[in-house]
């Protein structure tokens, strides 16, 4: 399958989104987008969209303008050129089109944009990245405005499951994913390495490719579960130099209700949960197969009797070990929300398949909690989040009865990363095998968002590699 495309989920209908696609002008006028597979006055090959996954979701940050000439970087600033409805922040030189901190003479121009504009989301939920509550979402490329619509009103979807929430088998999208794509015109000169200038011009150019960082790095595939007779797409990362010979861990993320039946990419694009583990830093320090499911429909609400996804899951990681070389003592299990209950649960159900688990913003029967005593668990909430909160006190208090040592710490949501480095290790030092961290109240959702502090738990705490390098130093 293309990686490039995504199918995006608005309410009851499925549209096809080109990253990056274009309306393919054949005649224009000065000033019309052009096609950026045809020259902009003779000098601009095409432009591509580079996007980055942060924790609220993934924003287009970039702009590579390709010339038909390499290009000296010392004459470019951040004026040299502008981006339809987004802020420049740095411009520079480059021989690919590729980030870099420091850039190089060559035929690419790379224009970053602030990841803080609000049309830099390209994941979208009404209490997510992009829009307020009340407000309407972006609409996708070939997505009805009324498709739309009803994706984003469906809030509750990214909410716990439950209590007003989304049931088991409901299969509304609570997210949208939006098209990469950008509108870039040269607003100043820009010089050659040879020395000719190629003068500002009025001519707009359209991005015609997409280049996803990590998220292109996984891979899609279908499992068909012999036992439940469940269809289950998931996506796929590899360790890029997999040498059959070894044996990797693997980790299993599970979404929250809000990406149910958006794409098979929504995993990897709803926020952290996925990449972080496949980023170059953490495969660097552990290289580690990533398994992230798309979920078409709620797998467990309040009732806590899951669909028959639920096991499928359990199945597809098994299926996995057999075809793979994989440590079966390191197999790890993590998710927000549904995906919170969903690994909670499948601790349970399946006492010796995962070595850890970090569990964010989730919660389960605590009269059923006896066997997690046995689990290796990092567990994070927010104090404001009352629903997960309180049942995550049940847990670990149930944890305790047992004799299990349970490390406890309040942290403060809107931290440093070399502060929540000092926080990580101070628990990891009570050497716990369950570590429960809960953000202080008022500390998780930024000021001014609309998004709740049950979806803001997941937006921080993913993005503590603290917590990923315990996790990767358990196992059964």
């Amino acid at each position: 399958m293309d990686r490039r495309r995504f199918i995006v989920g608005s309410g009851a209908a499925s549209a096809l989104a080109l990253l990056g696609g274009t309306a393919g002008c054949t005649a224009r006028a000065e000033g019309e987008a052009v096609s950026a597979t045809a020259p902009a006055d003779g000098h601009i090959r095409g432009a591509t969209a580079i996007t980055k996954v942060y924790g609220d979701g993934q924003k287009l940050i970039a702009v590579a303008v390709e010339y038909d000439a390499d290009i000296t970087g010392s004459a470019l600033s951040t004026s040299t050129f502008k981006i339809t409805g987004r802020t420049v922040t740095k411009v520079y030189a480059n021989r690919s089109a590729d980030l870099a901190e420091r850039g190089r003479d060559g035929r690419h121009v790379i224009v970053e944009l602030s990841p803080d504009d609000k049309a830099a989301a390209l994941w979208v939920t009404q209490q997510g990245s992009g829009a307020a509550a009340g407000s309407a979402s972006p609409t996708p490329s070939g997505s009805s405005p009324t498709a739309s619509a009803t994706a984003s009103s469906s809030s509750s979807a990214g909410a716990a499951p439950g209590g007003g929430g989304p049931k088991v088998g409901d299969s509304t999208p609570g997210g949208t994913i939006v098209a990469a794509k950008a509108t870039v015109t040269q607003t100043g000169t820009v010089t050659t390495a040879s020395g000719a200038r190629y003068p500002a011009s009025a001519t707009k150019v359209t991005t015609g490719a997409v280049k996803n960082l990590i998220v292109d790095d996984f891979r899609q595939f279908t499992f068909n579960d012999p036992v439940t007779k469940q269809t289950l797409k998931y996506n796929l990362f590899v360790p890029k130099d997999y040498d059959p010979r070894k044996h990797y861990p693997l980790v299993l993320f599970m979404h929250d209700a809000s990406v149910v039946n958006v794409a098979t990419e929504g995993p990897l694009v709803q926020g952290l949960g996925a990449v972080c583990w496949a980023s170059p830093e953490d495969q660097a320090r552990h290289e580690a197969f990533v398994l992230a499911p798309e979920y078409g429909s709620v797998v467990i609400d309040d009732t806590y009797e899951p669909s028959p996804l639920f096991d499928t899951t359990a199945h597809l990681v098994q299926a996995l070990t057999k075809k793979y070389s994989l440590d079966g003592k390191r197999l790890y299990a993590t998710g927000q929300s549904m995906g919170a209950m969903m690994t909670l649960g499948l601790n349970i159900k399946y006492p010796e398949l995962f070595g850890a688990s970090f569990v964010v913003a989730g919660q389960w029967p605590s009269d059923q909690a006896k066997s997690l005593a046995k689990k290796k668990l990092w567990i994070v909430v927010s104090q404001d989040d009352d629903k997960s909160y309180s049942g995550e006190n049940a847990i670990t208090k149930v944890v305790k009865a047992q004799g299990t040592a349970v490390a406890t710490a309040v942290w403060d949501g809107r931290s440093t990363g070399a502060r929540f480095a000092t926080d990580v290790r101070s628990m990891k030092a009570q050497k716990a095998p369950v570590n429960y961290a809960a953000f202080k109240t008022g500390t998780v959702v930024p000021k001014g968002s609309s998004t709740s502090a049950h979806m803001a738990t997941w937006h921080v705490a993913y993005t503590i590699p603290g917590i990923r390098e315990w996790v990767m130093g358990q196992s059964l």
